[in-house]
């Protein structure tokens, strides 16, 4: 890349060399940022400095100390400016902010494609790759129906229900993101090449990985965490007793996100992870309106693509008819006249809506004749 980096561009050049480094994963390199700081510190971090932390053994110091040549990452990041993928750094502004809170976050995020603020308002739908027709049909159903509601579908891209979530996104629409478990340059499965343009179309391919990372086990367990990071609730549908797409749940459980399963035949082996997730405690969807119900609320109000302001999912549930009157109610208390007064439209029909939103609990009655716009 030359002579004259940027600040920000030598600062970003550090972390992908530290991202490039075998053996460092998320947790090595939280715990080398808290005893260290950055990147940059730690890759000026004598070989006996780095074997004083915790946890870095004889290997790991030598991977940091003796490192490719500098010109490794710098084709990394050439590379990628060439193909028009973006890196984004957990210290950027537009890194998405759900990961954020997770306690291990990608510290680089390679994006092909779009990340837009609307897709703070995120649904995973994950499950088997070998899965019935029924469960096909469920997971495109239902990420259609929420794609239509405003909701941005995320999965992994594998075969079987990943794909027919994405699928059931794109054909509706609406957006979708794929997080691989490989870089960018290895498209996996390799048949999903086409469906990965797709993607990129209405929404973006995500990963932690390097561009050249090729397809190993050991990485799809921890890629599920930024499926479930990416989103507020993960919807499970034919999750088998030993199905990966249970690390997904039990990541959703650590980051404080909403657990649902969709149910399925009860002799079945194909459904026996969703049915003892649904025991244990996880919500039992019955429609997409048990999704919208159950997801908590967005932890800043969002605008979505037809640039209206939601507070909690449920909203995205209402007519045309039944916004326009939420959007007569505010964050503040305001009497039942008020509201009534500030609008042109029928009265009966104003109080009889305000009922139906106060029932559907994204309005909320106070005592002496107030009203509230619910956020929780």
């Amino acid at each position: 890349m030359g002579e004259s980096l940027s600040e920000a561009d030598q600062k970003l050049l550090d972390q992908i060399q530290l991202n490039l480094i075998q053996g460092v994963g998320p947790r090595i390199r939280r715990n080398l940022q808290e005893h260290l700081g950055s990147a940059s510190q730690i890759l000026k971090t004598s070989r006996q400095e780095l074997l004083n932390i915790p946890g870095i053994g004889t290997k790991l110091a030598n991977a940091i100390i003796y490192r490719s040549a500098k010109s490794t990452a710098e084709e990394e990041l050439k590379r990628c400016r060439e193909n028009g993928y973006q890196i984004l750094s957990e210290d950027q502004d537009h890194y998405p902010t759900l990961l954020r809170e997770m306690p291990d976050p990608p510290s680089l995020l390679y994006c092909k494609g779009s990340l837009l603020p609307e897709d703070e308002l995120a649904v995973a739908i994950v499950g088997s790759r070998k899965c019935t027709i029924y469960g096909l049909q469920q997971a495109e159903k239902i990420a259609g129906v929420l794609a239509r509601a405003g909701i941005t579908v995320v999965s992994g891209l594998a075969r079987g229900i990943d794909k027919a979530a994405h699928q059931g996104a794109l054909k509706a629409g609406g957006r979708t993101i794929a997080v691989m478990a490989t870089g960018l340059s290895h498209i996996y499965p390799p048949e999903h090449q086409d469906l990965s343009e797709e993607v990129v179309n209405q929404g973006a391919l995500v990963t932690e990985f390097p561009l050249d990372q090729a397809p190993v086990a050991g990485l799809f367990p921890q890629r599920n965490r930024i499926i479930s990071g990416l989103s507020m609730g993960v919807v499970l549908i034919e999750a088998g007793r030993k199905s990966g797409a249970l690390h997904t749940a039990r990541h959703a459980y650590e980051q404080g996100r909403e657990v649902f399963a969709v149910p399925g035949r009860i002799d079945h082996p194909a459904s026996a992870g969703c049915h003892d997730l649904i025991r244990d405690g996880a919500m039992l969807v019955r429609s997409v309106e048990d999704i919208l119900e159950g997801l908590g609320p967005a932890k800043t109000p969002v605008m979505t693509a037809q640039n209206r302001q939601v507070h909690t999912p449920r909203e995205l549930s209402l007519s045309e008819f039944e916004r326009d009157i939420l959007n007569l109610v505010t964050l503040e208390p305001q009497h039942l006249n008020e509201i009534v007064q500030s609008s042109s439209l029928d009265s009966s029909r104003i109080l009889s809506t305000l009922t139906i939103l106060e029932m559907r609990k994204v309005v909320k009655r106070l005592p002496g004749g107030y009203l509230v716009r619910a956020t929780s």
